[in-house]
């Protein structure tokens, strides 16, 4: 189905308000950016941050007649006069297969490679993750995935215990226990990336190895591996829980962070662990290490 996109300038203060009306004159949905395209990578939990200069965008069917919405939005005292607004028409797609089509298998480290699981795999011999993530975050396009996994190639976990802590779509675990450990659990906040989780270790033959848990069900565990690919709040913020999990002399691999964030992530656990040196990646990082005390 073909679409329009409506857009409109708005202040901080307003753009929920202007999101609003957009859903009352028949909007199927919302987005909000930055007029500067300056993203917001790390909000704060359960809250929704938009910038001094907002663009609020609202997805209409292109069936609809864009005449009287935009003569109701030009009544509204929050929006200048006269309305400034932008029409677009939007190509209908099949969203789904294009990004189907769009991931292909990729090779992290030496023998490691991660195939979607509706292609065929490059290199049989291999280690080969099939995955469909789902609705759940990680396939390894991302730097700070892919860091991880080139880690895990370069470190087979053989027989180590593992905690996938954000576990997403499972891929670190996996590919934990495809490279050797034992043992891996996973934790996250979200159901779906449980699910997740569970398919890709049915799909890999791992699933008899790979418990997952959300964090009010967590058990008590001690892993000689601790993975956490998530954000530099949540890493700081939950550092002691992270930590609780690492055996002594256990290892630690945390990414999701930006390089200007590295030292502050660092200093809330280097009481407890000697680091690797940092690994970069574009703006992104990795830290690794292992518990000495």
């Amino acid at each position: 189905m073909p679409w329009i996109q409506l857009t409109l300038s708005s202040t901080e203060e307003h753009a929920p308000q202007v999101g609003d009306m957009l859903m009352a004159n028949g909007a199927q949905a919302v987005t909000y950016r930055d007029a500067a395209d300056n993203p917001i990578f790390e909000p704060p939990l359960g809250k929704v941050l938009l910038w001094k200069h907002s663009l609020v965008t609202g997805l209409f069917d292109a069936a609809v007649d864009m005449k009287p919405v935009i003569a109701n939005l030009e009544k509204a005292k929050v929006l200048p006069s006269p309305l400034q607004y932008k029409l677009d028409g939007l190509e209908d797609k099949d969203w789904e297969r294009e990004w189907m089509d769009k991931f292909h298998p990729i090779q992290f480290g030496e023998r490691l490679w991660i195939c979607p699981s509706w292609r065929e795999v490059p290199e049989p011999s291999a280690v080969n993750i099939l995955l469909d993530p789902g609705m759940a975050f990680g396939t390894g396009t991302h730097p700070t995935t892919a860091m991880c996994l080139r880690w895990l190639d370069g470190n087979p976990p053989t027989n180590a215990s593992v905690v996938d802590f954000g576990c997403g779509s499972g891929i670190l675990g996996i590919a934990a226990l495809m490279l050797g450990a034992k043992h891996a659990i996973g934790i996250d906040i979200d159901r779906q990336a449980l699910i997740a989780t569970v398919e890709n270790a049915e799909r890999n033959g791992v699933a008899d190895a790979f418990d997952v848990y959300l964090p009010s069900e967590q058990p008590t565990a001690k892993a000689e591996l601790v993975l956490a690919n998530v954000l530099a709040g949540p890493l700081r913020e939950l550092a002691a829980v992270i930590l609780d999990y690492v055996a002594p002399k256990g290892r630690l691999v945390m990414s999701g962070i930006l390089e200007r964030q590295a030292d502050d992530v660092m200093a809330a656990y280097q009481h407890a662990i000697d680091f690797d040196p940092v690994v970069v990646d574009g703006d992104w990082v990795m830290l690794s290490g292992v518990r000495s005390r």
